[in-house]
């Protein structure tokens, strides 16, 4: 397969929110056949194109399920993520593929470990610290689509081109949404930024990404850095005494205007210039774009986009026997196969036993 036959075009995903652990004894071997199969990759193609894969949704529930993960589950984000981290470490240098964040807590450290690996390598950690916080917070707070994020993986290279893999739940619905980002496509972190959004459902969403919320946009922006924030507050106190109509998604219910005063005087006095300044202040979240937004709409007549950003979808299965239980033989038959074709990548020969040395000692 050549470098050229993977789309680079990402987006969002849902799948089934399942609860659970990988059992031990397929984690382990996951981690070796991800170890295997990214040395394979990016020995002959480099690691931008493996980034351009993992940016895929197709190809990464596909490896996914090379792994031996359940196609449909939400669990294969966090376990396929969490096992290619675990089969590269010691390698990452070799390899030139470096993997930041993870789940809960380890998600809030990626910042630092970006850092470590920058002064590792001599690579300017800023953009990609950025990078990372802004594409979470555009899947939280510029999407509001139901879904909380609780996963957040940024991977990158030596050259710093970056993907970011973050997933969120919905536990009402049941579903979790996965969000791709490959940073050679991203021009704008805030006009349709996405490689691609998995889901297996869609409804309603607040979508401040999408191309036609572009005047929205501005109207926010303009809200919050030319209106006093008591005018602002104002407003939001009269439309939360309005009974909105039942198909108009947003609800002013949670929104409460003194918590937000402090937020408003804060965009008030420090003038972010376009709405990514906005969204990227400190404080400024769902909740206080949601506020601008419905002031955007009901005050100003300045409507956002409601369409779902959602553009992928899936459905079946492997870990829990469907469509067949894990053939443990043959899973171990393709990790040592793979294993086989480091002899024939394309490194000097030097690098190349170092690198089988260092997986037999794994």
């Amino acid at each position: 397969m050549s470098a050229t036959t993977i789309p680079t075009r990402t987006g969002i995903a849902n799948l089934p929110l399942h609860y659970g652990k990988v059992p031990p004894w397929l984690f382990n071997r996951m981690v070796k056949l991800a170890r295997e199969i990214t040395i394979a990759i990016i020995s002959d193609f480099g690691p931008e194109e493996m980034l351009r894969r993992l940016a895929h949704p197709y190809w990464f529930q596909a490896f996914g399920c090379i792994l031996g993960y359940d196609w449909h589950s939400s669990g294969v984000t966090t376990t396929l993520c969490g096992a290619l981290k675990e089969g590269i470490k010691g390698l990452e240098t070799d390899l030139g593929l470096f993997v930041a964040g993870g789940k809960g807590k380890t998600s809030r450290r990626t910042p630092d470990e970006i850092v470590d690996w920058g002064n590792a390598i001599s690579l300017n950690p800023a953009p990609l610290v950025y990078a990372s916080r802004m594409s979470a917070k555009v899947d939280s707070s510029a999407i509001q689509d139901g879904y909380q994020l609780y996963y957040h993986t940024f991977l990158f290279t030596k050259r710093g081109s970056w993907v970011v893999v973050q997933q969120g739940m919905n536990e009402v619905t049941r579903y979790a949404r996965r969000y791709h980002w490959l940073g050679e496509k991203v021009t704008d972190f805030v006009n349709e930024p996405h490689s691609a959004i998995l889901s297996e459902a869609r409804g309603k969403a607040l979508n401040l990404i999408a191309d036609e919320s572009n005047p929205a946009r501005t109207t926010i922006t303009e809200i919050a850095t030319k209106e006093k924030p008591e005018n602002t507050l104002t407003d939001l106190k009269k439309l939360k005494t309005l009974n909105l109509p039942p198909q108009h998604y947003l609800s002013t219910r949670d929104l409460h205007p003194e918590s937000l005063s402090k937020i408003l005087l804060s965009t008030y006095e420090r003038q972010p210039q376009d709405f990514e300044q906005l969204l990227g202040l400190r404080g400024v979240g769902p909740k206080t774009i949601r506020a601008l937004s419905l002031i955007s709409e009901l005050v100003h007549g300045v409507a956002p986009s409601y369409r779902d950003p959602a553009r992928y979808s899936f459905a079946h299965g492997g870990k829990d026997g469907i469509p067949y239980p894990v053939d443990r033989k043959t899973y171990d038959q393709s990790i040592q196969l793979l294993s086989k074709a480091i002899h024939k990548a394309k490194l000097g020969i030097s690098e190349r036993k170092e690198a089988l040395d260092r997986l037999s000692r794994c």
